[in-house]
């Protein structure tokens, strides 16, 4: 699982209270869908991972609704480990921190939607604590210990993305005219699969193209 995709669960029903306001409606069914909110004839999805899943919605919503879809991305995770009683044993911070560009993993997949001129894509930086279980039924690599849910502590920022140059604007100036992938790892701090991502995506969306190559390796420059 990738620091952006978080358990669903207690999480969105939590973002969902977090982000409605008094004149918004819940639930509302659209077009065969269930949406989580309508605001002033804005449909308001969130979706806390595995965006492909969203692509129908998406086909049949867009063309005629507005859509504003809300991702969360977990800037700092604390893993808080339980016996089978409930009792915590112990509460740990992850070293893994989340930032914009995890938005990449997940537009790996629809590269091109965020150009459609009736989406926005919100990102939400977050705090969770993700809850795990001592319980011998989870995986190996947890020595046995389950996941059981993802829990919102605090929204600490949001940005929001229309179109192609506001996602790359993520990339920062300090990677200049030209750069690689493993550049723009190096330079932001990310696995350089994440960085191949970003620029596959930002590629699909006309914001990157290839510029020539420095060994085996293209450069990609703004458009």
């Amino acid at each position: 699982m990738g620091i952006g995709e978080l358990q669903e669960r207690s999480l969105h029903a939590q973002l969902k209270e977090w982000y409605a306001t008094p004149r918004d409606r819940v639930e509302v069914p659209i077009e065969g869908y269930i949406i989580d909110l309508v605001r002033r004839g804005t449909l308001i999805e969130i979706q806390t991972r595995n965006f492909w899943a969203m692509k129908p919605k998406l086909e049949r919503l867009l063309p005629h609704h507005r859509v504003r879809l809300v991702h969360p991305i977990a800037e700092e995770k604390w893993i808080v480990t339980t016996d089978t009683d409930g009792r915590v044993l112990r509460r740990t911070r992850s070293p893994k921190r989340g930032g914009y560009l995890e938005l990449f993993r997940e537009l790996v997949r629809l590269p091109t939607i965020v150009d459609h001129p009736n989406l926005a894509l919100e990102a939400l930086l977050v705090e969770v604590e993700e809850l795990r279980c001592a319980d011998g039924t989870g995986s190996w690599r947890r020595k046995g210990v389950s996941v059981r849910d993802t829990q919102l502590v605090q929204v600490r920022a949001t940005r929001r993305f229309r179109r192609g140059a506001d996602l790359a604007a993520l990339l920062p100036r300090a990677l200049g005219e030209r750069f690689t992938n493993a550049s723009i790892a190096a330079t932001c701090r990310i696995h350089p699969s994440l960085a191949s991502k970003a620029t596959y995506t930002l590629r699909r969306l006309g914001a990157l193209q290839v510029a020539g190559k420095q060994g085996r390796a293209h450069l990609f420059q703004r458009v």
